[in-house]
């Protein structure tokens, strides 16, 4: 595989010939109308969304992730996952990633707070900062050496992925498993894993071949049990069957039900991603906050209100991603499955500051309580996020809640009203 630095300097170089510096930041999403009652409560919520969108494809220009930041803050989403690393990128890859992210948020840091546990998730919200929650989507990042999952740790991550969608050392991606290449989970794999477990660090299956995703959930039970395994953004395969042209599964990103169900009895979690492009491009254009309100409703109906989130896996931008994609084929050798699928709908990714309040009406239609859509929007996570990070079992968490809530709100109006 190619060096992972070249490529986005390719990526960069692409996004700077097709589209000015001012035309990023999610032009391609709809703000979509919601009721006052919507919107209030999304700010009154401790909302964690998750995105993707490295330096270089994402955004190019300091502005554009201030910008971004900004609008979700703006709308009361409390923090984001946010990507640093991927596919194969090595360790100093990761830290120049982590550099170019710390030092354009240190131009206005008084918006942002770096998250070690969950009283920091908490604080952002009172004070209406930025919850910064940092997330590998690889474990190459390592080079080999276990020594760095201590270091990883200290320097933030929160969650990893072991393989992203190649075939890598520790196992295979979901497109190797698409093309053949499922080789399961390796014996490094496993080490990786006990050395996440020692250290607080939750492992994401997502984009993750199902053999590989399977056997590292065997390797938890059998060895870490009752500790939760999540699918951080990650599509339901069997919500598109009845769908005119749709696949059988969908994109080959989009997950089995039975996977879903192996990480909710662990006590995880899944969010789906509201990212078009891997719903086979049955839903054309935008997704609607009905559609997105679908996805959730449909992993609630398979795993209980109480192991399901929300993530948008937001690119910010689609055309210097595509353009990629066709200037480098062999790196998405999916038979042309994506590129497909953008061509038949996918115009935009859908940024959870503008479809959010919308899919709470949706939600409010079908039934949901506040309460189960508050557990959506961020308790479930807050819920694993304090047992992995900070030892705290799930009926220490459920007993303090209401209290922690109760104070959390109290503070917050006091900070707001000061």
């Amino acid at each position: 595989m190619e060096n992972y630095a070249k490529r986005l300097i390719l990526i960069a170089a692409v996004c700077a010939l097709i589209l000015p510096a001012t035309a990023m930041a999610s032009i391609e999403t709809k703000s979509w109308p919601a009721s006052e009652k919507a919107e209030l409560f999304v700010k009154d919520t401790v909302v964690i969304g998750f995105f993707a969108s490295p330096w270089g494809t994402g955004w190019t220009e300091d502005a554009h992730l201030h910008d971004y930041l900004d609008r979700a803050k703006a709308t009361g989403i409390t923090g984001h996952s946010m990507t640093l690393a991927a596919a194969s990128h090595n360790f100093d890859q990761f830290l120049a990633e982590n550099h170019k992210w710390r030092s354009v948020m240190a131009q206005q840091p008084e918006k942002y707070t770096f998250v070690r546990s969950i009283r920091d998730i908490e604080s952002a919200h009172i004070k209406g900062t930025t919850a910064v929650i940092w997330n590998s989507q690889t474990s190459t990042i390592l080079d080999g050496d276990l020594k760095k999952v201590a270091t990883l740790k200290e320097l933030g991550i929160g969650s990893m992925i072991l393989t992203y969608n190649d075939l890598f050392r520790a196992g295979s991606g979901q497109l190797a498993a698409y093309n053949g290449m499922d080789i399961g989970l390796t014996e490094w794999g496993k080490a990786i894993i006990d050395e996440m477990v020692k250290y607080g660090i939750i492992l994401d299956l997502s984009h993750t071949g199902s053999k590989t995703a399977n056997d590292a959930l065997d390797h938890m039970e059998k060895h870490h049990p009752g500790v939760p395994v999540v699918y951080t953004h990650s599509v339901p395969a069997g919500l598109y069957k009845g769908e005119i042209n749709a696949t059988e599964r969908g994109c080959y990103r989009n997950i089995p039900d039975d996977e879903a169900i192996r990480a909710a009895k662990t006590g995880g979690f899944v969010s789906p991603t509201f990212t078009e492009w891997m719903m086979d491009g049955v839903w054309p254009d935008d997704i609607t906050p009905l559609q997105a309100a679908q996805m959730i409703d449909y992993y609630v109906k398979l795993i209980g209100v109480d192991h399901v989130g929300i993530a948008t896996d937001d690119m910010f931008t689609t055309a210097p991603t595509m353009e990629f994609v066709k200037l480098n084929p062999s790196m998405y050798a999916d038979g042309g499955y994506m590129t497909d699928a953008f061509a038949m709908g996918a115009t935009g990714c859908a940024e959870l500051a503008k479809i959010l309040p919308a899919i709470t009406d949706e939600l409010w239609k079908m039934g949901y309580s506040n309460e189960d859509i508050a557990k959506i929007y961020g308790g479930n996570k807050m819920r694993v996020y304090q047992q992995v990070w900070e030892g705290v079992s799930p009926a220490e968490h459920e007993r303090d809640l209401e209290e922690r809530y109760l104070l959390r709100n109290e503070l917050r109006q006091r900070w707001l009203n000061r």
